[in-house]
């Protein structure tokens, strides 16, 4: 009996996102700040700093809004995400979530240490409950949920640096595959003081500002965020008339297992991680426009990032890493990051990659140094690359 022709793959649209980060609350917001190259990152308030040695972060302004005061019992990582969530909303009101994948690493890490913190002394504030209640990684996303009136089950995808990038990637394989038409993704993560110390005691974090891919780089610097994207069947979009902002066409990942914090030096699992999402969405390197770097400014990372683009793409696509900004929001930056890209693809420019002074003798690139530049963005790379070698890429391309 002969079998029936493969059914091709869907193509899958975007047709809404929302964003918060140290650079504002919302798309339009934060597309400004790219442009002016705006620098986000300032003293610590969240929590005493005196004893490390990195004292400086990307932090979300808090939100004065009469909403915001109402929500206190609340984890600022929900407030974040149900903010990107409504503006996503508002954008396409018609995009009701079948599913909603969301990366993080840490949840309400904060909460958790003021409840555990009490446990040891002894004492029982009558915040305990709120604390308990919200620190956990799935709230935020129950939140957001439910401040947009939808009713879905959600995925938590917690991969490291990489999170935000694989929820997006793996709802972009779901719709694709015909399994959902229409899924809400993205990442969230607020700083908090465990995670913030720990990257100090690794001394990944560094005293100075944050220069990705300098020579004289000297270490990154943790920020906070969240953000969301509305994905769809791209059939079904244009059914319901919807103005299509981008369409997500590749995903790649890879694992190296070099090492519990460190890349392998080689570059081979950035190499794979974009090999794999270029042949996904059958670009050739030659056909990417620009490339948002995972970027953290620490030597291996750069190091090895750097070695792959390289390997990849020559010095002939431009590169920045718009962490330079705002800072590293951790399982938050691939969404922001993608959005972002799509800003970059719908403002047709290039943001940059701040605090650049002087190129890296181990490979020729094309940094983005210090100013925004306008230019033809047709085709993005985004890449989110973690802790153990967890790599993941994205390609992004106008509607």
């Amino acid at each position: 009996m002969p079998s029936s022709p493969a059914t091709p793959p869907r193509r899958v649209a975007i047709t809404a996102m929302g964003v918060v980060s140290p650079l504002g609350w919302g798309a339009e917001v934060n597309a400004l700040g790219l442009r002016a190259g705006r620098e986000a990152v300032a003293a610590v308030t969240a929590f005493d700093v005196s004893r490390t040695r990195c004292k400086t972060a990307g932090q979300v302004e808090k939100m004065k809004s009469d909403e915001c005061r109402k929500s206190k019992r609340l984890h600022p990582a929900s407030r974040m995400l149900m903010a990107a969530a409504r503006e996503a909303q508002a954008q396409d009101s018609g995009f009701v979530p079948e599913l909603a994948v969301i990366g993080t690493t840490s949840g309400g890490m904060s909460f958790g240490e003021q409840y555990f913190r009490a446990q040891v002394a002894g004492t029982r504030p009558r915040e305990r409950a709120a604390w308990l209640a919200n620190y956990l990684p799935q709230k935020a996303v129950a939140d957001a949920l439910e401040a947009c009136g939808f009713s879905c089950p959600n995925q938590i995808i917690a991969n490291a640096c990489a999170s935000g990038t694989n929820a997006v990637g793996h709802a972009f394989r779901l719709v694709r595959a015909g399994l959902h038409q229409r899924v809400l993704c993205g990442g969230y993560d607020a700083l908090s003081e465990m995670v913030f110390v720990g990257f100090d005691s690794l001394q990944a974090s560094t005293p100075e500002k944050i220069r990705p891919f300098d020579k004289n780089r000297t270490g990154l610097v943790l920020g906070e965020g969240a953000a969301v994207l509305a994905l769809e069947e791209m059939e079904s979009a244009r059914a319901r008339g919807v103005a299509i902002l981008a369409e997500v066409t590749g995903y790649g990942i890879s694992t190296d297992n070099h090492h519990l914090t460190q890349p392998h030096p080689s570059g081979i699992g950035p190499r794979q991680a974009m090999e794999r999402a270029l042949a996904d969405a059958r670009r050739a390197p030659g056909e990417v426009d620009y490339i948002n770097a995972h970027g953290t400014a620490t030597a291996f990372n750069d190091g090895t990032e750097g070695t792959a683009i390289a390997q990849i793409f020559g010095d002939r696509v431009p590169v920045s890493s718009t962490k330079s900004m705002m800072g590293h929001a951790l399982g938050a930056a691939g969404a922001i990051e993608a959005v972002f890209s799509v800003l970059a693809l719908r403002g047709q420019f290039l943001p940059p990659n701040i605090n650049y002074a002087e190129p890296d003798p181990a490979w020729t690139l094309d940094i983005v140094a210090n100013t925004a530049r306008a230019a033809r963005v047709r085709c993005v790379v985004s890449n989110s690359f973690g802790f153990g070698g967890t790599n993941a890429s994205l390609v992004l391309e106008g509607a």
